[in-house]
């Protein structure tokens, strides 16, 4: 049974915020709001799933903005927020996991503090939100007139993620069908429990309008840096597990021999785990999987650069691109090229767009030039917060 599952609400339309997509699909960065809000529970300790709960329209953007993560299937949103999230709860029945974080797609600053925070309340409480202290002054109007100054003692602007056990909140939206509430908490609220306050963050604010997202873009450039890192590997032709293929950027090309190795000699893929290594300072690929260890004995190379991909992401950073340029005579590459670039791209779970795949030879020249065997470079460019 999954303890925490962290249920993402995005199947508002984002009236206020105008132009042809959601906000929620919104390019922010290399990533959709959604992506970066979806990735920052993926990576958050405690939170065991994500679910995303979309409107109907948009599967095709989901779909899109979602590819190569690791979710649980989406679930159709209904009228307002509150049958959206009563939808997301229901669909968790069968699992029913013991906590549930419901957050807005919209708030993708959402930092890992926040979420612990969240988390270690309900060991002791049935909901938790977190909310941050009103600062301003407050005036009530009326009629374009200061009618009275509100005192800000005790309040607080509610965020998300909201919190609660799940098997509470379930029961509550249940009970409360027809009547419409301005968050979850509020509901909980009224079905007779208590919601504990705990941290928010000035930074985990929703994205509304235009004005929100160029202030979101400014914040994404200030709080990371580019960092680029190579890789290089050669493997000969020889004894290999497939010897009438090579296998190059997880693609099986048909040649007269294949690549020797100890894992399945995908000279390409292990240039590039060198790459995405660099970008981090994690070493190299013998560091992580070294040849002496049997268990990587004719394993598929994807799982290496997955594992690299996934350092990165752990450190709260994306890959923005990768470039791989292969040396030899022989095979030809040119024909599998866009073959290579899309299965680099389901493994690293970016676009297409950011894969390129080349290849070059010798002119005879060298080892690879005589057609003993491949060599391959490769270049990974990620984006990480700043220490």
């Amino acid at each position: 049974m999954d303890e925490t599952v962290a249920l993402i609400v995005a199947a508002g339309r984002g009236r206020r915020f105008g132009g042809d997509l959601p906000k929620q699909y919104a390019r922010l960065g290399q990533k959709t709001v959604l992506r970066h809000t979806i990735e920052a529970f993926l990576h958050a300790d405690g939170v065991d799933r994500v679910v995303c709960v979309i409107h109907p329209d948009d599967q095709e953007l989901y779909d899109e903005a979602v590819i190569g993560l690791e979710l649980l299937s989406p679930v159709f949103g209904g009228e307002t927020r509150q049958d959206s999230v009563r939808h997301g709860l229901e669909s968790l029945e069968n699992m029913a996991p013991q906590k549930v974080l419901i957050h807005d797609a919209a708030r993708p600053f959402i930092s890992p503090e926040v979420i612990e925070g969240v988390q270690r309340a309900l060991n002791k409480d049935a909901g938790a939100l977190p909310a941050v202290a009103v600062a301003d002054t407050l005036k009530r109007g009326a009629d374009g007139y200061i009618a009275d100054t509100v005192s800000r003692e005790g309040l607080f602007r509610a965020q998300t993620p909201q919190g609660f056990r799940f098997a509470d909140i379930v029961q509550a939206h249940q009970d409360y069908i027809g009547q419409e509430f301005t968050d979850d908490s509020l509901l909980f609220e009224h079905a007779g429990h208590k919601v504990a306050l705990t941290a928010g963050s000035e930074d985990n604010f929703k994205i509304t309008t235009s004005e929100d997202l160029m202030r979101a873009e400014r914040m994404l450039v200030d709080s990371t840096e580019i960092r680029t890192a190579m890789g290089y590997d050669v493997h000969r032709f020889g004894e290999s597990h497939d010897e009438h293929n090579v296998i190059l950027c997880g693609v099986k090309i048909p040649h007269i021999q294949g690549l020797a190795g100890h894992s399945d000699a995908d000279v390409a893929l292990h240039a590039l785990t060198d790459a995405l290594l660099g970008t981090i300072g994690a070493g190299d690929i013998g560091e992580h999987f070294p040849p002496s260890d049997e268990q990587w004995k004719g394993a598929s190379s994807d799982r290496f650069v997955k594992y690299a991909s996934d350092l990165i992401h752990a450190r709260g950073g994306d890959i923005v691109h990768v470039d791989v340029t292969l040396v030899c005579q022989a095979p030809k590459v040119g024909p599998h090229r866009t073959a290579m670039r899309e299965r680099v791209a389901q493994i690293l779970g970016v676009d297409v767009q950011r894969v390129s795949v080349k290849a070059t030879t010798t002119e005879g020249l060298g080892y690879t030039g005589r057609k003993e065997g491949i060599a391959a470079h490769a270049i990974a460019t990620a984006r990480l917060p700043v220490n």
